[in-house]
């Protein structure tokens, strides 16, 4: 398989195009691709400087600019060195200026501008930074999200990922010899989720942990009947309190994060349905 440079041009921090990037380049398996990033394109002096590198790295061009000048000349010298260029979001705003009947605000990072989200999202992660592995659970009505789970079950960063997505999310570590508070279990705002694993899985994991640390790797930590039973403990909690649960075992933090705004999204319509009835 040949070697691909691909060049992300954004005039803005260029997030969106990585993730459209990454998203992408994940259905082809084993590709050769060197990713040059270029964000906060926006002036054409700054673009002719981008070019040379291009120049001298032919490849794939993607790019999000909105700028008609700037965008005008990316497009003449990829044309002129004979390489693709792709306006990656241009059939997604085509469509929505169809559906909506008005024209597009040509303004870069308009998705990052400050306003009454980004605050509520710049909340969300103070919150979820300060409500992590079980502590200020005094807090935790406000919370919208509770994540519960045994150690080592991607509570932390399944947390921080919701709380890019705007959510408050507190997590509660489940420890047989120490239970959790009560307030646990009356909680009436936020969504409890429960998130399990496969006890194999959950052992090489942990082994994995100790030795990141310089730590012996054969505790009780990582003893298989010790952790079976912890996964059974959790498990029988969930069931008890009916708390959906999510099986981590093969699922990426992303993927968990989405199954878990599902389960938020179906608990806010059912909250909303029981109020309005």
């Amino acid at each position: 398989m040949p070697r691909l440079h691909l060049h992300l041009l954004s005039d803005s921090t260029g997030e969106t195009l990585e993730m459209i990037a990454k998203a992408a380049l994940a259905q082809f398996e084993g590709a050769d691709v060197i990713r040059h990033f270029w964000p906060m394109v926006r002036s054409q002096q700054h673009l002719d400087r981008i070019m040379a590198e291009i120049a001298s790295n032919p490849g794939l061009v993607l790019f999000t600019l909105v700028n008609a000048e700037t965008r005008t000349r990316l497009e003449d010298h990829c044309r002129t060195l004979g390489l693709p260029v792709v306006p990656v979001l241009d059939s997604a705003v085509d469509a929505l200026e169809a559906a909506l009947g008005q024209h597009p605000k040509a303004r870069p990072g308009r998705q990052h501008a400050m306003d009454e989200a980004y605050f509520a999202r710049v909340d969300a992660i103070h919150y979820t930074i300060a409500h992590d592995d079980g502590v200020s659970w005094e807090d935790w009505e406000e919370a919208d999200i509770v994540l519960a789970g045994v150690s080592r079950s991607s509570k932390t960063p399944t947390s921080i990922y919701l709380a890019n997505r705007g959510y408050k999310v507190a997590n509660i570590p489940i420890v047989v010899e120490s239970p959790p508070p009560p307030a646990l279990y009356g909680l009436k705002h936020p969504l409890v989720v429960g998130l399990t694993t496969a006890p194999e899985r959950l052992v090489q994991v942990r082994r994995n942990r100790l030795l990141s640390l310089g730590q012996a790797p054969e505790t009780g930590y990582v003893d298989s009947d010790r952790v079976n039973a912890e996964v059974l403990y959790a498990r029988r909690m969930f069931a008890d309190n009916g708390w959906p649960v999510i099986d981590v075992t093969r699922r990426s933090i992303e993927e968990a994060a989405a199954a878990i705004i599902n389960l938020y999204n179906e608990f806010r319509a059912d909250k909303s349905g029981a109020s309005a009835a």
